[in-house]
């Protein structure tokens, strides 16, 4: 008589559990039951353990099931909003640039459009060929149009002349963060906006998808996750007005497609009643997403020196946090600890590294339920650093992608300015795992590719994928396959606290994963072509083409 009996077998397939120790090679089947596995094991034995006449069979053999894969570090709604008009990426000059801002001035002007603005996103900063972003550079393109151009970390706008006129942009601001507009040796705004106070003014004044845009591309954004096996990520920019669309989709008819964790943001310049506001919704939550992170910035980003830094940079940035005084966010970090967060912090430089686990250390490193807390990005990382990271437990959440903005001479912004020896700690994951620092992986959304194929090869290759004679950036921090797929399912499942997700086993949720061969014996390089034949959130199947 069966112990207990199961809606589903998932029959004969290879299954990478996750659990430490278990590589068995052999055909095995998964027992489901109330959205969670009941038990894995040899398909005879579980079909009599849990096999009735109800029980439905989905036969897997020649496949490998995988626990879902968990995005750790993405921006699926707030990408909505700043995803908008032109994809730039793959543009590699200045001439390219203005062609296709040309294109679509013209476009604009042709059509029936609703609004006159140019708008694109994913530029390279290798663009400009190190040459200062200045409105003048796209004025002539855009024909005199409002515009904005958001380089691809978000971190960086570039606005037309007539895109400043319209938000009253017109000289230097102060802000309670370390964001800026930059000016001219006149006091005249150069164009170029630095973090995301500064280009704030500019997007209240440009239109804005509706909420039921926003809804819909949220809503096919979560369902393209799972075509790569993600069944799940952690939502790094959230606030109230997030938590009310993901409460939207849940509720609605067709419910989330994947498993959402959301941060909420807080920033330097909040009051004390916006913050009382956000510690009210840390128990916010539906069936497939809940609230209870925080999420801070201790930096921006290196390549317009804004990267906290030990030593200053090649052009002499890179001496100042986000924070204007950096006591403040250690009292952020103690405030919302206190009120029972988990704490996730922007981190890029290896001061801001450095000053974040110093701010942790001051709580414990982890929250009051006993997770650790995280930092993200660590794009470049003092060795005594790592050691201090392994002792408290806190998770290092990285986005190995992100080494596709590199460029093999080391001329890209990112390497020039750091040097030679702090360029060479760039992405250490390799050496952060042999430290016995907890590591979550994920893409960063949509500053990377969504697909986690894709995360998972420049993980193991640190090249483009495909890209067989491409340069390798520090060959000796390549993940394993088995270490890219840990950091993409348990160890990203953990990031989150999440102690039930990222691995198969009796009790786990059924979030699985269905690939055509082995994600382990695939070469890398192949790896991103390699079909996800079907995807399960507990326990209800959905069928990929590939």
């Amino acid at each position: 008589m069966a112990e207990r009996t199961a809606e589903l077998i998932i029959a004969g397939a290879r299954v990478h559990t996750m659990c430490a120790g278990d590589a068995d090679p052999a055909p095995r089947s998964i027992a489901i039951a109330g959205g969670r596995v009941l038990g894995v094991g040899a398909p005879d034995a579980i079909a009599e353990a849990f096999g009735g006449t109800g029980t439905r069979i989905d036969d897997a053999a020649g496949a490998t099931v995988t626990p879902g894969l968990i995005d750790a570090h993405l921006h699926p709604i707030q990408g909505v909003e700043l995803c908008q008009g032109v994809d730039l990426g793959g543009i590699a000059d200045l001439r390219g640039l203005r062609t296709a801002l040309a294109a679509e001035a013209a476009r604009l002007r042709a059509s029936d459009a609703a609004h006159d603005w140019v708008r694109a996103w994913n530029l390279d900063y290798a663009v400009f060929g190190g040459a200062p972003l200045t409105a003048q550079l796209i004025d002539d393109a855009t024909g005199g149009l409002p515009a904005l151009l958001f380089f691809f970390d978000f971190h960086t706008a570039l606005a037309s002349t007539e895109a400043l006129r319209r938000a009253g942009i017109t000289g230097a601001r102060s802000f309670d963060d370390s964001s800026e507009i930059i000016v001219d040796a006149a006091g005249v705004p150069t164009g170029e906006l630095r973090e995301d106070s500064s280009y704030q003014p500019i997007l209240e004044v440009a239109p804005k998808p509706s909420r039921e845009e926003t809804l819909e591309s949220a809503r096919s954004t979560f369902a393209k996750m799972r075509r790569s096996g993600l069944t799940g990520g952690t939502i790094m920019d959230g606030n109230a007005e997030t938590l009310d669309l993901l409460e939207a989709l849940d509720a609605s008819g067709l419910g989330l497609p994947v498993r959402i964790v959301s941060a909420m943001d807080v920033k330097p310049s909040y009051s004390p009643e916006q913050r009382a506001a956000i510690r009210a919704q840390r128990d916010r939550a539906g069936s497939r997403w809940r609230g209870g992170v925080i999420k801070l910035y201790a930096d921006g980003v290196i390549d317009t020196g804004a990267g906290w830094l030990y030593a200053a940079d090649a052009d002499g940035d890179g001496l100042d946090g986000f924070w204007p005084e950096q006591a403040d966010f250690v009292a952020a970090v103690r405030e919302f600890t206190a009120a029972g967060f988990q704490i996730a912090t922007h981190a890029i430089g290896d001061r801001a590294v450095g000053e974040t686990i110093t701010a942790y250390e001051t709580v414990g490193g982890r929250s009051l339920a006993g997770i650790p807390h995280r930092i993200e990005h660590l794009e470049t990382l003092d060795p005594r650093d790592v050691a201090r990271l392994a002792e408290l437990g806190i998770t290092a959440s990285m986005q190995l992608p992100h080494l596709q903005w590199r460029i093999a001479d080391g001329s890209d912004e990112w390497a020039r300015r750091l040097g030679v020896e702090r360029a060479a700690r760039g992405w250490n994951a390799g050496t952060v795992l042999r430290a016995g620092v907890p590591l979550a992986l994920g893409s960063d959304w949509p500053i990377a590719d969504l697909d986690a194929r894709v995360g998972l090869a420049w993980s193991m290759l640190r090249r483009a994928p495909g890209d067989r004679d491409g340069f390798v950036y520090e060959p000796a921090e390549r993940l394993s396959a088995a270490e890219a797929l840990h950091g993409y399912t348990r160890g990203a499942a953990l990031a989150q606290g999440d102690a039930d997700l990222g691995i198969v086993r009796a009790g786990a949720r059924a979030d699985l994963a269905v690939w055509s061969e082995d994600p382990l014996e695939v070469p890398a390089d192949d790896l991103v072509e390699l079909p996800v034949t079907a995807t399960y959130l507990d326990g209800l199947r959905t069928a990929h083409a590939g």
